[in-house]
Parts: C-alpha cells; structure tokens; sequence
C-alpha cells in the first residue's frame, strides 16, 4: 500500500514515520503540507514534531495547511489517516477526532518509553494487535494531556473509541490514562506515544509500534 506521510514546517519525525512505513511492508510517499494533492496515496500519516513552531496552539496553524483540506476530505471519505503526536493534535484540531490535547499536568516536557494497552483493535491502524495487549513505545511530549468535555469522554469512553491507554503511570494527565482515540468509524486514529520508534530491534525500544505499520496490509488480505 502507499502510505503518504506529511511534511510541515517543524515536523521532526517525518522520516522517521516513512522508514516505519517501509520496513511495515509498504510504500512511504512524501507529501508536503503546501501541496493540495495527495499523490494516489491510500492512507496518511501526520508526523510528530512542532508544526510552525507550535504557535498558537499546537497543530492550530496546520490544520489550515492546503494538503490538510484534502486529508480531511479524503478522511471523511473513509481513507486511514494516522496522527502521530502533533499528528494527533493536528487531528483534534481539524475535528477529526475528538477532544483536545493539553500541556502536561506537571507542565514539563516527558520523555520515556512508556507501556501501553491497546483497547480497541478494530481499528485500520491497530487490527495487527490483540485486545488488551500491552506493548511499550516511546512518548516524548510536552503538550499531551488529553482532555474533553463530561459528555464527549462518556462518549468515546461507551462507544469504544479509546485505542490505547497507559499503564505504570500517566505521564502527562490525560483523562482517563488515555493515549490514543479514534473516530466512530475507525479509520482516523490519534496516538500521542510514537510507535515509529519502535520497529527495530537495533534502536528503540524494540518491536511494539511496528503493529501500526502492518495493521493495514495485514487487513487488505485478511
């Protein structure tokens, strides 16, 4: 499959993302945020990083990107898209997803590799993984308490949209120990952790993420 990855000014692990991409078994396409033209692709990702500095607010700026107009129209249409980090706010901010992420409780930037449970395989990015499976990905954040209104969190909470939620320790003060959300119809995802980062043995912190990476070929033949 060819998975687009987008760049804006101030991603950091765009490459990142596309070697993940490859080493998943599919074809990384490099898109640029200026370009309202998403190259055939079959699903996206949106990297981590600090898009236009983070200005505003996080992923405010990127959201009105013109390659931006066309993923949030092809999301709607049903295309994968993945936001990694600034990804997920990106996500939030384009009201793809719900909710909305905020500076860490302890108003410091975190970095660990941090242990997960993945609570809803459903979904194009995660059907590689078992339900409740527990798997440790890198976080690095400073900006990625997940927070949403009383309504919306008994919302996605009963509908099953909480993708994966951490465990040990919640690093940053999300509601609910929430690391990662999807949309009702499972083909948009959020996740602050990076599981790019995890796809080899060599650096990282081993295997876990690559699941991310394969979940959408492993569905086209399932």
């Amino acid at each position: 499959m060819k998975i687009g990855v987008v760049t804006f000014p101030g991603s950091l692990d765009d490459v990142d993302a596309q070697r993940a991409v490859r080493i998943g078994g599919n074809e990384a396409v490099a898109l640029w945020h200026g370009d309202a033209d998403l190259k055939g692709v079959d699903a996206v990702i949106l990297p981590g990083g600090f898009s236009y500095g983070d200005y505003l607010r996080c992923g405010a700026i990127s959201r009105f990107a013109p390659a931006m107009g066309k993923v949030v129209e092809a999301a709607r249409a049903g295309m994968p898209v993945l936001g990694i980090c600034n990804g997920f706010q990106i996500l939030c901010e384009s009201h793809l997803l719900p909710g909305a992420l905020i500076r860490n409780d302890h108003r410091k930037f975190v970095c660990r590799d941090q242990l997960l449970r993945i609570e809803n395989n459903r979904t194009a990015w995660t059907s590689a993984y078992d339900q409740g499976q527990e798997i440790r990905v890198v976080l690095k954040n400073g900006e990625g308490g997940f927070v949403a209104d009383t309504e919306t969190l008994a919302r996605i909470e009963g509908e099953g949209q909480v993708v994966a939620r951490y465990l040990e320790v919640n690093p940053n003060g999300s509601l609910n120990d929430i690391a990662g959300v999807t949309n009702e119809r499972g083909n948009v995802v959020g996740l602050m952790p990076h599981p790019e980062h995890a796809v080899e043995e060599l650096t990282g912190s081993g295997l876990d993420g690559l699941g991310f990476f394969t979940s959408l070929v492993e569905g086209a033949f399932a």
